[in-house]
């Protein structure tokens, strides 16, 4: 398979502190401050942030996990019995600053799901949006406040963000669609 390395380890690490620095310096501190991230990878980025941030500051934020699953426009091609997660939010976000934390953004369809899942659960003050990377290619009007990379890619690569159990082994890379079906198929 033919993948191209596009962030290791150590530039992923850079990643997060530069984003929880501009979090931290846009909201001016953690105060009403709830960082969710959507499952899978989203939430693992949000818990690194999470970290980084009460690393920086010496405060705990409050941290939550969004699984869109259900809210999803492409429900009925997911498959007959789609896997769901449980949210795990256990505070009210009414009136909080909502750091929504994703790994990758391309057409916006997951934010907006997010998005519309978060409303069910209350009225943020605010609602910023963290990426890892920012693929491009939009298909609704969304747009990240922290983004990790702008990675410009075509509609034939897809982004893989690997969060391994030692942060020192993360990474981020690109194949063509091609490619990873043919894999597949081996």
């Amino acid at each position: 398979m033919n993948t191209k390395h596009v962030m290791d380890a150590v530039e992923i690490g850079r990643a997060i502190t530069r984003i929880a620095h501009e979090i931290l310096e846009k909201n001016k501190g953690t105060n009403d401050l709830a960082i969710i991230g959507i499952r899978t990878e989203g939430a693992v980025l949000a818990d690194r942030l999470y970290e980084k941030i009460k690393e920086i500051e010496g405060v705990e934020v409050l941290l939550g996990v969004l699984d869109i699953t259900l809210y999803r426009d492409d429900l009925s091609e997911i498959g007959p019995q789609p896997e769901v997660h449980s949210t795990e939010i256990d505070f009210d976000i009414s009136e909080k600053k909502i750091i929504l934390v994703d790994d990758v953004l391309f057409t916006g369809r997951t934010i907006r799901c997010a998005i519309d899942q978060l409303i069910d659960f209350g009225r943020p003050q605010s609602i910023q949006l963290a990426v890892l990377i920012d693929r491009g290619h939009r298909e609704l009007p969304v747009k990240a406040d922290y983004v990790g990379k702008n990675v410009p890619t075509s509609l034939k690569e897809e982004v893989f963000v690997r969060f391994a159990d030692d942060p020192g082994k993360d990474e981020v890379t690109i194949a063509m669609k091609k490619d990873i079906e043919n894999h597949e198929e081996d």
